[in-house]
């Protein structure tokens, strides 16, 4: 179709797909017939070490003992089996390379001392697997930079403008829904108990709920809830812009990341040129299983 070649020039500029930009020359006789695309698991989770740094934190189970170890090991040891060539990480490194400092620190008695999961996963997959580096893609706001989620302007006009109840109404969602995960998570295996964060149709009725739930507070002139999701999609494009900078034809990318990122990341994967998204539930199941038996 015609039009498929112009959206894959589009993207090629707009994105710098990775499967694409590694032509060394200017011509189009320089660009190779096929090249091989980017795999991308995106894989959510939520944050072991419940730092407080969501609207809402699941109470988490320690994770450094013993039984919760062992689990952590077996899941490692099937997303192993799908033989990632870059783990990357929700933290900001610096360009060109972005490669993370605190990976090469890493050692595996940090394992029992860290219960964040950049450490527990993300650190450790890396480290099975060999690789010299692990790579940070995070974006955040900061000075000269917008919010990236401008929450507070939300909540701001709702509650003067007689809109508080939308709000209150999306923040119980989200309570509610934790609160079923920190009751889920103390009796079921840490592979089950992210199968949630990486369930596609969890993904998008969580998004759709949420940040949709949003759009309706505001007027024509002022839209906080369309700014704000506005902010979150800016974000994560500019996250999924970074996986291409790192990436290299053929890649099997690893992304570890808060399973709040996963709706837009995933959408990315899945439609920009260049890429495969690589489903992480199988390797979840996998996990599960081989802890119960």
């Amino acid at each position: 179709m015609r039009f498929r070649g112009i959206w894959a020039a589009i993207g090629l500029v707009a994105l710098g797909s990775p499967a694409w930009s590694q032509a060394t020359g200017e011509n189009e006789a320089d660009v190779p017939a096929e090249t091989a695309p980017v795999e991308v698991m995106v894989f959510g989770t939520y944050h072991f070490a419940n730092p407080g740094r969501d609207l809402a934190n699941v109470d988490v189970d320690d994770v450094l003992a013993p039984h919760r170890q062992a689990e952590i090991e077996a899941l490692v040891d099937a997303i192993a089996a799908w033989r990632p060539t870059r783990i990357l990480i929700e933290t900001e490194a610096g360009a060109p390379n972005f490669e993370v400092a605190g990976y090469r620190e890493f050692t595996p008695a940090m394992l029992g001392e860290r219960r964040n999961e950049i450490v527990q996963i993300g650190y450790r997959l890396a480290h099975r697997l060999g690789h010299e580096a692990v790579y940070g893609f995070d974006e955040r706001g900061g000075e000269g930079e917008p919010d990236y989620f401008p929450f507070d302007a939300v909540q701001s006009y709702a509650a003067a403008h007689g809109q508080r109840e939308i709000v209150d109404g999306l923040l119980a969602y989200i309570q509610a829904e934790v609160a079923a995960m920190s009751d889920f998570q103390r009796d079921h295996s840490i592979p089950e108990n992210l199968m949630s964060s990486n369930d596609s149709a969890a993904n998008r009725a969580g998004h759709s709920s949420f940040y949709y739930g949003m759009l309706a507070i505001g007027d024509g002139e002022t839209q906080p809830g369309a700014e704000l999701n506005a902010y979150w999609y800016m974000r994560n494009a500019k996250m999924f812009a970074k996986i291409g900078l790192i990436a290299e034809p053929g890649d099997r990318i690893f992304v570890l990341v808060g399973a709040g990122h996963r709706y837009w990341l995933s959408h990315f994967a899945e439609n920009a040129p260049g890429y495969v998204a690589v489903d992480p539930m199988p390797y979840l199941e996998a996990a599960a299983a081989a802890v119960s038996r």
